[in-house]
């Protein structure tokens, strides 16, 4: 590797940093706001304690695309789904943002990962289909475990991500766990009022 690869490596590394600062909706268990890099790492530890009841699915595959599933977001950062727009591609505006973020890392780096990032946006394989499954649910699983504001819409999640959480009888069991303590979160929450 020589050094303007290194260099543009580097700067990648540099950029990607953005997502140890970029905020989610979501919050930790001690009320902070959570960042897209520790959504990153709790989806990544999500895929690894589940490997072994997926013997089918390509695990190194699978980690690469949780690692890379939100990077676009380093730039453009997190669009909550409860604050999409109708009518407007979150998933066009963080591809571009994908591949300005990718711009300095020599092409045989950048073509893999935004081929990944877009089998991953389609949920065009297995792996696909199960990380963005683990995706939605790490995010309902902070939600009901974080340290939200007393407007917080816990009811928001018994809808979000069912396409990708339905199929898989595991994923199913998970949901269906996360659905009763969303219940129970959303009922705590509304005696407060």
């Amino acid at each position: 590797m020589n050094t303007a690869e290194l260099d543009g490596i580097l700067e990648f590394l540099r950029h990607a940093e953005r997502l140890k600062i970029e905020t989610r909706t979501a919050f930790t268990s001690e009320g902070i706001r959570e960042t897209v890099a520790e959504h990153t790492w709790r989806l990544c530890l999500m895929s690894l304690v589940f490997e072994d009841n997926f013997p089918d699915i390509n695990y190194s595959k699978l980690v690469k695309m949780c690692i890379i599933h939100d990077l676009g977001e380093a730039i453009g950062g997190d669009i909550p789904a409860i604050e999409q727009e109708a009518g407007k591609s979150k998933s066009a505006e963080e591809r571009e943002d994908l591949v300005t973020l990718l711009q300095p890392l020599p092409e045989r780096l950048q073509k893999p990962i935004l081929q990944l990032w877009d089998e991953y946006e389609e949920a065009a394989s297995p792996e696909a289909k199960l990380a963005k499954g683990l995706d939605k649910l790490e995010t309902i699983l902070q939600h009901n475990q974080g340290k939200n504001p007393p407007d917080f819409d816990y009811r928001f999640n018994l809808d979000y991500g069912k396409s990708f959480t339905t199929e898989d009888p595991l994923i199913a069991s998970i949901r269906k766990i996360l659905d009763r303590d969303t219940e129970e979160r959303a009922n705590e929450s509304a005696t407060k009022k």
